[in-house]
């Protein structure tokens, strides 16, 4: 059994390899299962059991991120951004992106101009947190101490946006959730942009009820790939909200904590308060 899962991720790096060394061919799941010596039916199921999603996703976000790099650079058009990504013209470079980024790849290019940026800061039980939202919700919350790094940070997301120091309805219901369980609040509503696996991922961890924790292969198995852990993980290391999206609550299998992009001792020390918050109700 174990000779035939090291043959499996053998043959799925290989696969990914070949699309990262091809994806500007853009070639077919007939061509990509042949590279590797399996079947299109068998590649493709055995693909997205190890890898999370499906060998045409993956290699969309490999075109969309060499398509973002190329959009950074101010002199090429987006005509020639979908050539050097091996793309058949504007529109499928227009697909890609609202598909994937949820804005085009003007609005890409333009580094988030004219979006309007709220943002304050605020005191929980577990240090400073800096809060910020659009006119459609909340869009990134972050532990941080060092209100000007956390600034920094925020900006690096939107680099062209207009920011507000102020505080709106969205950062108030977001931060009551410090104070009372997800399911007793009014919907918190959210302003993201992720891939559909990352957020299939961070919609998992919002069912995991408070005072409770899962595995990655628990969330693995939530959203249908099993297979997964390493994927989810790495979704769960992208939550642009803290808290909010409880990530916390994932820990590995053999009962250690596992990261947090905010610190270990602060994980633990959620998951510590969440516990005895539960046992109070």
């Amino acid at each position: 059994m174990i000779d035939q899962d090291n043959m499996n991720y053998t043959r799925i790096a290989e696969a990914i390899a070949y699309i990262k060394d091809n994806f500007k061919e853009q070639p077919s799941l007939n061509e990509i299962a042949a590279a590797v010596n399996l079947s299109p039916f068998h590649f493709q199921r055995l693909f997205s059991d190890w890898a999370g999603v499906s060998p045409k996703k993956f290699m969309q976000y490999i075109s969309i991120e060499h398509a973002k790099g190329l959009l950074k650079d101010q002199r090429l058009s987006l005509l020639d951004t979908a050539y050097e990504t091996g793309l058949s013209g504007t529109s499928r470079l227009h697909d890609l992106f609202i598909n994937i980024e949820g804005m085009t790849p003007g609005e890409f290019k333009k580094g988030g101009e004219a979006l309007q940026v709220s943002y304050n800061f605020a005191q929980t039980p577990f240090g400073q947190v800096i809060v910020a939202s659009t006119e459609k919700g909340v869009c990134h919350m972050a532990f941080e101490e060092n209100a000007e790094q956390a600034l920094t940070t925020l900006k690096q997301r939107f680099p062209c946006a207009i920011y507000h120091q102020s505080t709106d309805k969205f950062q108030q219901s977001a931060l009551l959730i410090f104070q009372k369980d997800w399911q007793q609040l009014d919907k918190v509503k959210l302003h993201l942009h992720g891939t559909a696996f990352q957020l299939k991922v961070w919609d998992s961890l919002l069912k995991i009820p408070k005072g409770q924790l899962a595995s990655y292969g628990d969330i693995a198995t939530a959203i249908g790939n099993p297979k997964a852990s390493r994927a989810v993980g790495t979704a769960i290391g992208s939550n642009p909200v803290a808290f909010l999206i409880p990530c916390h609550r994932v820990i590995q299998a053999s009962g250690n904590l596992g990261g947090y992009m905010w610190g270990a001792t602060r994980k633990s020390a959620i998951i510590g308060w969440e516990a005895s918050q539960k046992a109070v109700l």
